[in-house]
């Protein structure tokens, strides 16, 4: 039997921490020459299960220039830390103590399970495509930028050829496909964060976590930093040491995707969420990949709370990341582009000119930029929030899902939101997360609220 896992050997990963190296500002123009003198390939944009190993040789190399690429020292590691007591003190409008008396209904917790399905549904089948793909297939059934489900219908043969949907998602997240809202990591990763918290409680630990992985997680579920520190643990590795050990992917949107149901259940406090959130995260980022998990789980917070405004959420998730760091930098760039642009595909325009060359499409820094600005942009209105998220290329599920999240959560309950995009999720997903599966977004919502009441 030949098997070829992706995202997993070093000859897939070498590349990619080249490329984390230049934006780190390491210098690894030595390593880098060894390895193409050696034969050695840049990284795959997009992994695919064709690709050949490599030969024994350069995967042995490979291994061995990894881990020399692992001792350069950062010149932006002042500015970006880790642990959190370093990152707490990094930021200096880090928030006060929770307001106890602050809860979150589960009307809009029903909402945000609702916005965070419909928003990923949304992205799916175009997850992957190039920006002109996206902006061609929807216009040309008339729907620019999205305002409801991408469809074949009346899509031209030649334009489909050119732009395939996503060849695993076509399937089930078409308009004319959908039954109910298919499996996907971005919902099992909030599956599995509410698993934790009811075996563990707020007080779980990072290891707490790993071994929930191990036991309930299959690891064909997982992908980039996920994939590795999965991998890591297998190999006998421990957290945090997992996110760091040969993984380029640390600073990828893995584990702001896991960062959801600890806004959710922290209503009012955005402070105890970002720790939450953290603890989480170490798992298997470090820097701005864990930062990406603080600011949605603070942002998150604050809509839980109380807040009815889009804006003072994303300030309010600014507050838990050092302020000097790339992805501060990022949500500022996103937000301060929305603000001066009228048209939103300038502002995608504009940022794909600062990220769309450097960085690749699942790290988090350009998906950050795209999301405030998608958020400020819509104003906090559900359908915009959504469609603009996914308009931007890039991570599109990934973002449809967090924006959807804080709008249908911002929306006020399931109500609120437009039937056209929670009737077709017929109140059912799908998982491979043990116990949720065929579960409905009604129950999610209460068990969610339970958890929110725990002390």
């Amino acid at each position: 039997m030949n098997v070829r896992l992706t995202w997993a050997q070093p000859e897939d990963l070498i590349g990619h921490e080249l490329r984390q190296a230049a934006q780190d500002g390491r210098d690894a123009r030595e390593i880098e020459e060894r390895w193409y003198a050696a034969g050695g390939a840049p990284a795959p944009d997009r992994a695919g299960a064709s690709e050949p190993p490599a030969p024994p040789r350069l995967r042995a190399l490979a291994g061995r220039l990894l881990d020399e690429l692992a001792l350069l020292e950062s010149p932006l590691a002042a500015d970006e830390p880790t642990g959190l007591d370093e990152i707490v003190a990094a930021c200096p409008h880090w928030p006060g103590p929770a307001d106890s008396g602050r809860a979150v209904g589960r009307d809009r917790l029903h909402a945000a399970w609702l916005g965070r399905a419909a928003g990923c549904l949304l992205g799916k089948p175009v997850e992957k495509l190039p920006l002109e793909g996206i902006r061609a297939l929807a216009r040309a059934t008339g729907d620019w930028p999205p305002t409801t489900w991408f469809t074949a219908r009346g899509v031209p043969a030649g334009l489909l050829a050119a732009h395939p949907w996503n060849r695993r998602s076509a399937a089930t997240s078409l308009a004319e496909n959908i039954d109910g809202m298919p499996e996907d990591d971005d919902l099992n990763y909030p599956l599995l964060t509410l698993l934790l918290l009811q075996r563990h409680g707020r007080c779980f630990t990072t290891d707490d976590l790993a071994r929930l992985w191990l036991d309930e997680l299959p690891a064909g579920r997982t992908f980039t930093a996920e994939r590795i520190a999965y991998g890591n643990l297998l190999a006998g590795v421990e957290p945090p040491e997992t996110a760091r050990r040969r993984n380029p992917f640390r600073e990828w949107i893995g584990a702001q995707i896991r960062a959801d149901v600890h806004g959710w259940t922290h209503p009012g406090d955005p402070a105890g969420a970002a720790a939450q959130a953290h603890r989480d995260a170490v798992l298997t980022h470090t820097g701005n990949g864990v930062y990406g998990a603080m600011f949605t789980a603070a942002a998150l917070a604050v809509a839980a709370g109380g807040e009815s405004d889009v804006h003072g959420c994303l300030a309010a998730g600014l507050r838990v990341v050092p302020p000097h760091s790339r992805y501060a930098r990022a949500v500022r760039l996103g937000i301060e582009t929305a603000r001066t642009e009228g048209e939103f595909d300038a502002v995608v325009d504009r940022l794909h000119a600062v990220y769309g060359d450097t960085h690749h499409w699942v790290h988090v820094l350009p998906n950050a930029a795209l999301l405030a600005a998608a958020l400020t942009h819509a104003d906090g209105d559900f359908t915009r929030s959504i469609g603009l998220a996914v308009s931007g290329g890039w991570d599109t599920d990934s973002n449809g899902a967090t924006a959807g999240s804080l709008a249908g959560l911002l929306a006020g309950g399931p109500g609120a939101l437009p039937e056209h995009w929670t009737a077709p999720l017929k109140n059912r997903l799908a998982t491979s997360v043990p116990g949720f599966d065929r579960a409905g977004f009604d129950t999610l919502a209460a068990l969610t609220h339970q958890e929110a009441l725990r002390p």
